[in-house]
């Protein structure tokens, strides 16, 4: 029997329940707010209580995978667990490391998160292409050998990034484009020769605070069949409003990510469930 690949899988959430994205993200003061001991312990109470009050009100979470690193092994060992209960219970689960490398070091990490029955194994994984969009080949490679995704940083929500991302490439088939804009229309071109469905197991990274034309992102080229997915943080706490989505995203709208973490796991453990709820609500009257 075949899996559903990334791409059917994320088709299915957001026909199911939505763009809403889940963070999360355990914060040494959400942990405190919530009762529970800074420690991978709490984190591990923590990521488990987020899993189950997003079942059957969103579909996809990303954990951000810092925020269990900072505390060893232990912190690993429970960032296992939630991974594991999260897609076990039927969510998209986009791992959010954010990894970059070349060789058979980007391999290696790309075994770590996207290889079925791996501990770490997650559906997605975000990754730096600083190396150049070549270096991603091998996890490029088992994402579609595995049915996984990958979504590349390509104009990020940070203000540092827009000297480095807005900058002009020299070289070879992207020269003339933003290092943001080529690294996206790198990612569209692949799911031109890989997809096989409408959307594709390939996506990018926008961040929602970002004017997209000074990046040079093509959104028209990235909704284009088999569309392109988008990964968008900074709604929220970071400032983007749900309200803006069309507008910020336009017709790449229908297959962008919309993540929130502070904004909603800020409410508490026993109001969560009602304000992913609410928010889940808020933005899809927004997208539709």
């Amino acid at each position: 029997m075949t899996l559903p690949t990334f791409a059917e899988r994320l088709g299915a959430a957001f026909a199911d329940h939505g763009h809403l994205c889940v963070g999360i993200d355990p914060h040494e003061y959400l942990l405190a707010e919530w009762g529970l001991p800074v420690s991978a312990v709490g984190a591990h109470e923590f990521g488990l209580r987020v899993v189950e009050a997003c079942v059957g009100r969103v579909g996809i979470v990303k954990p951000q995978v810092a925020f269990y690193e900072r505390f060893g092994s232990i912190g690993y060992r429970v960032l296992e667990d939630v991974l594991k209960e999260a897609r076990n219970a039927g969510l998209v689960v986009i791992a959010d490391v954010k990894r970059g490398d070349l060789g058979s070091t980007i391999e290696a990490y790309g075994q770590a998160w996207l290889t079925p029955g791996a501990p770490l194994e997650a559906d997605a994984m975000t990754i730096s292409a600083f190396q150049g969009f070549g270096a991603l080949r091998s996890p490029l490679e088992q994402a579609g050998r595995h049915g996984k995704g990958l979504f590349v940083l390509a104009a990020t929500s940070n203000p540092e990034a827009m000297a480095v991302q807005t900058a002009v490439i020299q070289r070879e088939t992207q020269a003339g484009k933003s290092v943001a804009g080529g690294l996206a229309q790198r990612a569209v071109n692949w799911n031109r020769t890989h997809a096989e469905g409408p959307i594709g197991n390939i996506g990018v990274v926008l961040g929602a605070t970002v004017d997209f034309a000074d990046f040079g992102i093509d959104l028209a080229s990235l909704a284009a069949v088999p569309a392109t997915p988008i990964l968008a943080p900074g709604f929220g706490y970071q400032g983007a409003q749900f309200a803006d989505v069309k507008r910020l995203f336009g017709v790449a709208a229908a297959v962008t990510v919309v993540t929130a973490s502070r904004s909603i796991l800020a409410s508490g453990p026993a109001a969560l469930g009602d304000a992913i709820k609410r928010q889940a609500d808020l933005l899809g009257e927004a997208i539709a």
